[in-house]
C-alpha cells in the first residue's frame, strides 16, 4: 500500500507500535497527517490546506523549486564526503562569510543544529582550557547529551544541573526579574550574569563560554533588551570565556532588519562563535559553525582531525547556496520586515481588545503572544493557549506554544508568509478569542480531551458552562 493512500488511523497505529511515545506529535489528541507541502502551506491526506505559522525549518518555503532543483541537479552528478576537493563547500563558505562580520572567517559544516552546538562547546573548551558554561534559564540547545547538560529546559526533568553549568536569569522584560518599567534592564540582567560568574569563580570554577540563542525561543519568544549581549560578552571574556551565539532558529534574515539576530546588538558586536541549523538547508540536514581564526587555531593545535562524514557534502552545500539565492532573489528579509511589522501592529490591536493577551513581542517573523489569566500577576493562561491552538487548527491554521508556562503563541513561519496570510490569521484569532470570551472563559478548565476537539456550532467547549456563569478569570 502506498504511504499516501494509507488511512490516517492505520498510520497512527503503526507509529504507536513502532516509534517511541517520547517522539511526540503536534496536536496529539487529533494529529494532522501531512502528505505534501508548498510554500507556506501543508496539505493533509484529504487535500485540506493548512497555513503553516511555525515551520522555521522550511525557511524559504516548503519544497521551494529552486532548492529542490539544486539538490536534484547535484545528486545526479556527485555526492561524497568533504575529504575530496570540491567547489561547492568553498563557494558556500565564501557566501556565508559575506553575511558575517569579517572576524568570523572559519567554517565547519555539519548535519544538524545539535551537532553545531556540540562542536561550539568543544571549540570553546579547547580555546580557553576551561570547562564551565553559563546559560540562560529555560534554554534549549539540542538533543545530544552534551547539550542536554546545558539546556535547563531539558536537564531539570532529567539528571539535574551539572556543577560546571551555571544558569543566569532569562532577560525577559515582561515576566522576569527586571521588567518594562526598569530604567536599564540590559545592565540589570547583564549584572545577573556577572553575579553568576563571580559565584562560580569563588568556588574555583573557570568559564569556557556563555551560550545563548540570540533571541531565546523555547524561553517564550524573548527579545532581550538592547545592549544586554554586549555587556554579557564583556563579563564572560573578562572571566576567560567565549561568547557563543546560537542562531539555529533565528538566523538567515528572520529578524528582517539584519541577516543575523545577534546583529540587533549593533555592528560592533561580534560573537566568538556562531552556530547555524534548521533554516540553513530549508529542511535538508545541514548545519554550520562559524568562528575566528584564533579559536580555530587552538582547535587545530591538538593535531586531532575534525571529520564529519556528511557535513559539507556537495549536495548539502548546493542546497545551502540555493537557500541564499532565494533569500536574495525574493527579497525575503524585506518580506520578514514588512509582514512582521504588520503582524506586530495588528496583534497589538488584538491585545487592546482581548484581555487574555498580556504581551506582544517580536521582530521580523519571530513573534510571541503571551496569554495571561490576570493582568496584575500575569499568570500564564496555559490551558487557554492550548485550547486556542486547537481551535486555530480547526480553522486550518497551524500554530504552537512555547515558554515555561506553555502559554506563548509562537509565530516562526516560512519567510514567504504574506500580508494576506497575516490578515487571515489575525481575523481568525480575533474570532476565536471573541468566542472564547463569550462562551469559554468562565470554564473551570479548557483541558483538551481525546476526540473532543471539534465542537458543534453553539457548543461551549469541553466541560464549560454558559457565558452567563461566573466572571471570566482572565
Amino acid at each position: 500500500m502506498a504511504a499516501d493512500s494509507r488511512a490516517k488511523a492505520a498510520t497512527l497505529d503503526l507509529r504507536r507500535r513502532l516509534l517511541s511515545s517520547s517522539c511526540r506529535l503536534f496536536f496529539p489528541e487529533d494529529p494532522v497527517k501531512i502528505i505534501r507541502s508548498q510554500g507556506q502551506y501543508l496539505y493533509d491526506e484529504q487535500g485540506r490546506e493548512f497555513l503553516d505559522c511555525i515551520s522555521n525549518v522550511a525557511h524559504v518555503g516548503h519544497c521551494h523549486p529552486i532548492v529542490v532543483q539544486a539538490a536534484h541537479k547535484q545528486n545526479l552528478v556527485l555526492n561524497t564526503n568533504s575529504r575530496y576537493l570540491h567547489d561547492n563547500i568553498v563557494d558556500y563558505a565564501q557566501r556565508l562569510s559575506e553575511t558575517l562580520p569579517k572576524e568570523l572567517s572559519v567554517f565547519y559544516f555539519l548535519n544538524s543544529g545539535s551537532e553545531a552546538n556540540d562542536l561550539a562547546l568543544r571549540l570553546a573548551r579547547q580555546c580557553t582550557g576551561h570547562q564551565d558554561v553559563v546559560v540562560l534559564d529555560h534554554a534549549y540547545h539540542g538533543h545530544l547529551s552534551s547539550l542536554i547538560d546545558i539546556s535547563p529546559y531539558k536537564f531539570r526533568d532529567l539528571d539535574g544541573q551539572k556543577e560546571w553549568v551555571h544558569v543566569a536569569p532569562l532577560p525577559d522584560t515582561y515576566r522576569g526579574l527586571y521588567r518594562e518599567d526598569h530604567p536599564n534592564p540590559a545592565e540589570a540582567y547583564a549584572s545577573e550574569v556577572k553575579h553568576v560568574i563571580n559565584i562560580a569563580q569563588e568556588k574555583g570554577r573557570k568559564m569556557a563560554a556563555f551560550f545563548a540563542e540570540s533571541l531565546p525561543s523555547v524561553g517564550g519568544q524573548i527579545i532581550p533588551p538592547s545592549g544586554y549581549f554586549s555587556q554579557v560578552a564583556e563579563h564572560i571574556r573578562r572571566a576567560g570565556g567565549l561568547f557563543v551565539a546560537d542562531e539555529i532558529q533565528v538566523g538567515f534574515g528572520r529578524v528582517g532588519k539584519h541577516f543575523w539576530a545577534f546583529q540587533l546588538e549593533g555592528e560592533n558586536f561580534v560573537p566568538d562563535i556562531v552556530t547555524m541549523g534548521k533554516s540553513i538547508g530549508n529542511g535538508h540536514p545541514v548545519a554550520c559553525v562559524a568562528t575566528t581564526q584564533a579559536v580555530s587555531r587552538t582547535f587545530e593545535a591538538t593535531g586531532v582531525e575534525y571529520f564529519n562524514t556528511f557535513g559539507g557534502n556537495p549536495v548539502s552545500c548546493a542546497v545551502g547556496l540555493a537557500v541564499l539565492d532565494v533569500l536574495e532573489k525574493e527579497q525575503l528579509q524585506a518580506q520578514a520586515t514588512n509582514v512582521g511589522s504588520f503582524l506586530m501592529k495588528h496583534l497589538s490591536q488584538q491585545k487592546a481588545k482581548h484581555p487574555i493577551i498580556g504581551d506582544v513581542r517580536g521582530i521580523g517573523l519571530f513573534i510571541g503572544v503571551d496569554l495571561i489569566k490576570d493582568e496584575t500577576l500575569r499568570t500564564p493562561a496555559t490551558e487557554e493557549a492550548e485550547y486556542l491552538v486547537s481551535r486555530l487548527k480547526e480553522n486550518y491554521i497551524l500554530l504552537s506554544t512555547d515558554g515555561p508556562g506553555k502559554n506563548v503563541l509562537k509565530f516562526k513561519p516560512p519567510m514567504c508568509f504574506s500580508l494576506d496570510n497575516a490578515q487571515h490569521v489575525i481575523a481568525k484569532l480575533d474570532d476565536i478569542l471573541t468566542d472564547m470570551e463569550e462562551k469559554v472563559r468562565s470554564c473551570k478548565t479548557l483541558r483538551i480531551q481525546p476526540n473532543s476537539v471539534k465542537h458543534p456550532p453553539g457548543s461551549t467547549g469541553p466541560g464549560c458552562r454558559s457565558a452567563a456563569g461566573s466572571r471570566p478569570s482572565i
